[in-house]
């Protein structure tokens, strides 16, 4: 099988000119385990990356068009400078332009380029690959114009440009997880500070499963929403008994001494943020402590939490997670993602799999939707895997830009 740097040089005829360089970056999928369904703009997250990547080539043309080839599948798309702006019909090849853009603002002499694309990331089971792929085209960016910007400077100018060029909001965490992540490390990340902290992860004797429900989901924006709005009102209410910022300012307590103030709605949302921010740091405590029955009940609960008080879950994912529990070696499963169908992770012991593997039978019988699963572990933050040749004690050598170019915030 031909590597990503091999298929971009054939599909841009390079194989005969090596004096054109083609920088490769990667950068994972994310996957959230925690928190998702928080105050918006001031989420906490317990998090990862996984080893699922997404991996992009980059080199220059000799005319001013942009050229892009996804090698999964087979598809080119091609715009020029001058028309450098969102196309419904480009799909995936909006995100790299994306970041061209980012490159532009920052005055560099942007000109024709040549774009590959390949990765392992699934799609559309909340992973983040769009914003996997637009940080390793800036990561591959970064290499090939050779510009050293802060990590966290690079994440606020990813999310702004996202935010013009697609004219929807864009989630900086995710791309700040996605950036700092490091192999068997867990991640607490809060989004209105823009921080990470990082946690080595205690569960070596397990995998981590990926479920695709398969549930068929309607429209469910105008759903999240409404709860978003309810989250709002919440805050709003509770702010008129006790000055707060956000959620955080809050316990659970908070709530009950309030039950006749708020609607009964919006008490079970609140009750749910409220709830998930103690969830997020009683994880990390746990974590950190190796405490992993505690972790077990944490997970649990914020589960039920998410079927009972936010209301995003669906049959289809509450069979899979329970009978996930129910199963000896599992340690612990509960949803990820929007909701309303979607997947669930499961960490299981790998003597465990076929036995899971099993169960999945009986959900396809009742239910008539045959899931998915995928394999996965902890994985490490974006990087550059291929640079610019340079001249090292006068002979050629290649040197890892990421550890040359990076530098901390």
């Amino acid at each position: 099988m031909l590597d990503i740097g091999s298929i971009h040089r054939r599909e841009y005829e390079l194989e005969d000119d090596r004096a054109i360089p083609v920088v490769i970056a990667e950068a994972p999928g994310r996957l959230h385990y925690l928190g998702e369904h928080g105050e918006p703009k001031a989420g906490l997250f317990l998090s990862s990356a996984i080893d699922r990547y997404i991996q992009v080539a980059v080199s220059f043309r000799k005319d001013s068009s942009l050229r892009f080839y996804a090698a999964d599948f087979g598809e080119r798309k091609r715009t020029t400078l001058v028309n450098l702006k969102y196309k419904r019909e480009d799909r995936w090849a909006n995100h790299i332009k994306a970041a061209v853009d980012v490159f532009s603002g920052l005055g560099c002499p942007v000109r024709g380029l040549n774009f590959t694309v390949m990765g392992t990331i699934p799609q559309n089971t909340g992973l983040a690959s769009s914003q996997a792929m637009e940080v390793a085209s800036v990561m591959a960016l970064k290499g090939l114009f050779q510009v050293s910007i802060k990590e966290r400077e690079l994440v606020k100018r990813l999310a702004m440009h996202h935010e013009s060029f697609f004219d929807a909001e864009a989630a900086p965490i995710d791309y700040h997880i996605i950036l700092t992540a490091k192999k068997d490390n867990f991640i607490l990340a809060d989004e209105s500070a823009l921080q990470v902290k990082r946690i080595k992860s205690p569960l070596s004797k397990y995998c981590l499963l990926l479920m695709d429900s398969r549930v068929p989901r309607v429209e469910i924006g105008s759903e999240l929403l409404r709860r978003q709005a309810d989250i709002k009102k919440g805050l709003e209410l509770l702010s008129k008994k006790k000055q707060a910022e956000s959620f955080r300012d809050f316990a659970a307590m908070d709530l009950i001494e309030s039950m006749g103030d708020l609607p009964e709605v919006i008490r079970r949302r609140s009750m749910h943020v409220v709830q998930e921010i103690r969830r997020v740091a009683d994880a990390e405590a746990a974590l950190t402590h190796g405490d992993l029955p505690s972790f077990t009940k944490t997970i649990a609960h914020s589960h039920e939490s998410l079927r009972d008080l936010y209301e995003v879950s669906c049959p289809e994912v509450d069979w899979l997670v329970k009978r996930a529990q129910e199963l000896e070696g599992v340690l612990a499963s509960r949803m990820t993602g929007q909701g309303f169908g979607g997947c669930t992770y499961t960490f299981i012991q790998s003597s465990m799999l076929d036995e899971y593997k099993k169960r999945l039978e009986e959900y396809e019988r009742i239910f008539g939707f045959r899931p998915l699963i995928y394999t996965m572990k902890l994985g490490s933050g974006a990087k550059i895997v291929e640079g610019i040749p340079r001249t090292v004690g006068g002979a050629e050598k290649k040197i890892p830009l990421t550890k040359a170019m990076r530098q901390k915030p």
